[in-house]
């Protein structure tokens, strides 16, 4: 295949969601992310198809060298994520987050680390029973990235279904923040792993002040900036320069976040939870807030379209062995299961001090759909068999929950609302 640089690759990659997008809007009529990855699965399959009838056109291979070329792990976790994260923590009403605060956090945070436990613990004993000894220290780094829902995913599906705001608050702010809780728990573990230190309460103990230090220094940084930005947009009226401060603003966060090793995630959706609510109140006339809002859906449905793409592309990479796919179809009810019961827990708690609406808990459930970010942490392993399976295991449940999740959670809504 020929050599091609980075602007042609993403050429190619626009022109693939363009066309697909078409190819949705004229036939499919389904959600715009659901669509794209469906014809893009479809299409993985019929070069995969190709290449079994008609070995000697080498159409995998190719396919395979030009997808290889993408980093899905850097092109999503340092270029995409927030700029994602912004466009969606500009559409959420704070006032309805805090009235939630507890539910939120407690979702985001105790839901994670439960979770991540309970996946983790199942994983161990029953992949043995498909004759894979994964280590304990493996299976909690499944946990870890399975576990979080996918903000992308979860807002993107959201925009075509109505929901009450109660719990369009409580979908949205979890999905939000529980993607950075959950990244700083897979790093946690990933450094225990090479480390190769097991030792618990040390453990413990290490990665605490570790969370702390990137959860609250995202905050912290997050606010940081924001406030900055807001006094800068606050000071002026031009809608075009505030645009370009916007954009600034999630690109230097997300830079400094790095170097300072705190929490990207959490601080672009700080910035932009201060930006969609007290910027556009006090420091956006209704013109500049109009484009501010349009610049940024433009961005994510453009960003959505390709990320999905790639998700129903990567599928060419993976090498499904009988066992492992099995167990990946037994794993999909045991995920659900863990989201069911942290949930329900967290939920039947606080319904003890506040009155939550019929079905809360159903559709909190359904609605944690997984996405790109367990992909990306999944491919941000080291190469080896142990990352092979998980990689199979975590893509076929990703492409579960968009698609039958995804297309489902409007019925599941209207039936338990």
């Amino acid at each position: 295949m020929l050599d091609l640089t980075i602007f042609q690759i993403s050429s190619l990659l626009v022109l693939l969601a363009a066309f697909f997008g078409y190819l949705n809007e004229k036939y499919l009529r389904l959600p715009s992310t659901i669509g794209i990855i469906l014809i893009a699965l479809f299409s993985s399959f019929v070069v995969i198809s190709i290449d079994l009838l008609f070995p000697s056109f080498d159409l995998a291979v190719r396919s395979r060298s030009f997808i290889y070329k993408i980093d899905f792990n850097k092109t999503l976790m340092e270029v995409m994520l927030g700029l994602l994260l912004f466009a969606g923590a500009l559409h959420v009403d704070v006032e309805s987050l805090l009235k939630r605060g507890w539910a939120i956090s407690l979702m985001a945070t105790f839901g994670i680390v439960f979770s991540t436990l309970f996946v983790g613990m199942i994983f161990y004993f029953v992949s043995a029973l498909f004759d894979l000894s994964i280590p304990f220290v493996w299976c909690l780094i499944f946990g870890s990235l399975i576990s979080p829902t996918d903000p992308v995913a979860v807002l993107g599906i959201f925009k075509t279904v109505k929901i009450s705001p109660t719990l369009k608050a409580m979908i949205s702010g979890e999905s939000l923040f529980n993607d950075g809780v959950g990244v700083v728990v897979f790093t946690v573990l990933v450094a225990i792993l090479t480390a190769g230190n097991m030792d618990f309460s040390s453990n413990l103990i290490v990665g605490f002040k570790y969370f702390v230090k990137e959860a609250c220094g995202g905050g912290l940084l997050g606010f940081l900036t924001g406030w900055i930005a807001f006094r800068g947009m606050k000071s002026i009226d031009e809608h075009n320069t505030e645009v370009l401060i916007t954009l600034a603003l999630v690109l230097v966060t997300y830079s400094l976040a790095s170097i300072l090793h705190v929490s990207g995630p959490i601080a672009v959706v700080i910035a932009g939870l201060l930006i969609g609510n007290h910027g556009s109140k006090f420091a956006m006339s209704e013109n500049t807030n109009e484009h501010v809002q349009k610049f940024w859906d433009l961005i994510d449905e453009i960003l959505n379209a390709i990320l999905f793409l790639l998700i129903g592309l990567e599928i060419i990479l993976l090498d499904f062995k009988f066992n492992i796919l099995l167990l990946s179809l037994v794993f999909i009810p045991i995920v659900i299961l863990s989201r069911f019961l942290s949930v329900g827990g967290i939920i039947k708690t606080l319904s003890l001090f506040r009155k939550y609406e019929k079905g809360t808990v159903r559709i909190l459930t359904w609605g944690g759909i997984r996405g790109g970010i367990s992909v990306a942490l999944v491919l941000s392993l080291s190469e080896g068999i142990y990352r092979d399976i998980l990689l199979s295991i975590t893509y076929i449940i990703v492409i579960f929950s968009i698609i039958v999740q995804g297309l489902t959670i409007e019925r599941v809504i209207k039936r338990f609302l």
